[in-house]
């Protein structure tokens, strides 16, 4: 089944990768995921200060609003993450429409692999890379940076080396 919020979330991407998310979403991980599991990205674009946001959790920011600790959940700041450019996404499994799931190893499907899995796969094959492979695990995260760093990308941001009229940097 198709998520609403997923499509327009592609929107969000750089635009040299709209098409191709927008493909493997619709034709690849739609068909893959049959069961009651939905593949939605989570997040894709992110603004410098989001980055920021998530960059304190766990480290100044330490509690949440309901007084549960918080653990650290990226090592990049603003401007280090490639979901500043648009590059980056992150998935969540939805089930029956509602519960979200980060569990890696459920078959939702039955098809003998884990749904998880499957969208690793799909986005491995289209020549993405995916954080689950990583020493420090990003579980949820796929990127695809066309052999640009971070600083490479940060430098092109500061001097306003943009796509015209968008805030997307020329690749």
């Amino acid at each position: 089944m198709e998520d609403k919020v997923t499509l327009d979330r592609i929107k969000l991407l750089h635009p040299s990768l709209v098409n191709e998310v927008d493909h493997i979403y619709r034709a690849q991980i739609v068909p893959a995921l049959s069961g009651r599991a939905m593949c939605r990205f989570a997040f894709t674009l992110r603004t410098f200060k989001e980055q920021d946001d998530l960059y304190a959790q766990g480290r100044t920011k330490l509690f949440d609003s309901a007084g549960h600790r918080l653990g650290i959940v990226t090592k990049a700041k603003g401007g280090q993450s490639y979901h500043q450019y648009g590059l980056a996404l992150d998935i969540v499994l939805v089930l029956d429409s509602k519960t979200a799931s980060w569990d890696q190893t459920i078959d939702f499907d039955k098809d003998g692999k884990s749904d998880w899995m499957e969208v690793v796969e799909i986005f491995e094959k289209n020549g993405w890379e995916a954080g689950c492979r990583w020493k420090f695990k990003d579980a949820p995260h796929f990127q695809k940076i066309g052999g640009k760093t971070w600083q490479e990308l940060l430098v092109k941001y500061n001097a306003k080396d943009f796509i015209p009229g968008t805030q997307y940097v020329n690749l």
